[in-house]
């Protein structure tokens, strides 16, 4: 089986280390660059978390980016209180054996399309900063992007607000700029993950795996567990593994309920800055743009998880 080639831009992040190790664990993907962003911590933080992680797995080879620093127009708000001052709270992690490469993510992005004969993937897992940023300044480039498969936004909730979601929050206007780009979109949103749960007896059979990445992604879920714990009530003792979707979707669709929807994001609203706008009854009647999920077989999602990690060192 051909592997499918991706160019994964993320903030870690605790669900961010687990997207990376299912990514590298499953051995689906040809993995063409990593790139990051300020986020879930700051960028010196987020970057160095990518190194880290990389490092845990065994994925040294990749070539890792440093992207933005800061969303387009607003200041950066971290999220600490679910990731922790690190980002990565919770295991002991070696020290990075590789470092950033000298150029930008967007760059970066930019250098890795160009060299490819065939479209890439794209998957973004926390905000749409560099995206769109490589979207405005390589538009020539946009048809070598197959898919962008992206964690973020809901249709009936928010996170940061009653409407808006923490990565489209972060950056609205990223977030317009890239659902309006004409690209074939994935939306993993709320809707979704938030039934991609992880439980206590999973977090056990993650430390039960034995290895290295079994441990750190056992304790990264201790600590980021306790969030959900006390501020998630509804979701009954589970936390939500949010970026792991953006793969997962693109390693076995069939495990999503989907819906194609037109989808934007409101840049301006007084109450709703930051919410996408998923028009899933299609009441405007306009063309969809995005292939919406809003469920998940949690079962088979989690196999795939523990088979990833169980590979890895």
């Amino acid at each position: 089986m051909d592997k499918i080639p991706v160019i994964i831009d993320c903030d870690p992040g605790s669900d961010d280390a687990l997207m990376l190790m299912l990514a590298h664990g499953s051995g689906r993907f040809n993995i063409r660059a990593v790139t990051v962003s300020a986020g879930n911590q700051t960028q010196a933080k987020t970057l160095q978390n990518a190194l880290t992680v990389l490092t845990l797995i065994g994925a040294t080879d990749i070539p890792v980016y440093s992207g933005a620093e800061k969303p387009l127009f607003h200041k950066l708000a971290v999220s600490d209180s679910v990731h922790g001052d690190t980002g990565l709270n919770g295991p002991t992690l070696p020290v990075p054996a590789m470092q950033a490469q000298p150029i930008s993510a967007v760059e970066g992005i930019a250098s890795v399309l160009s060299a490819s004969e065939n479209p890439v993937n794209i998957v973004p897992t926390g905000p749409l900063t560099n995206i769109a940023t490589f979207l405005l300044a390589y538009p020539h480039l946009k048809s070598k992007i197959q898919r962008i498969s992206l964690m973020g936004g809901g249709i009936f909730r928010g996170n940061m607000t009653p409407l808006a979601e923490f990565n489209i929050y972060a950056d609205p206007e990223a977030a317009a700029i890239v659902f309006r780009s004409g690209v074939p979109i994935t939306m993993c949103g709320l809707d979704v993950t938030h039934k991609a749960l992880v439980f206590a007896k999973d977090i056990s059979l993650l430390r039960a795996l034995g290895n290295e990445s079994g441990k750190a992604a056992a304790d990264l879920m201790d600590f980021y567990s306790n969030f959900y714990r006390e501020n998630r009530v509804e979701l009954n003792g589970g936390a939500a593994l949010h970026d792991p979707c953006a793969i997962a979707w693109l390693m076995n669709p069939g495990i999503f309920t989907t819906k194609s929807c037109y989808v934007d994001v409101e840049t301006k609203g007084e109450l709703t800055r930051g919410a996408t706008v998923v028009d899933f009854y299609n009441t405007l009647q306009k063309e969809p743009n995005a292939t919406v999920a809003y469920d998940i077989d949690r079962d088979a999602f989690m196999d795939m998880l523990f088979n990833a990690i169980k590979a890895l060192p």
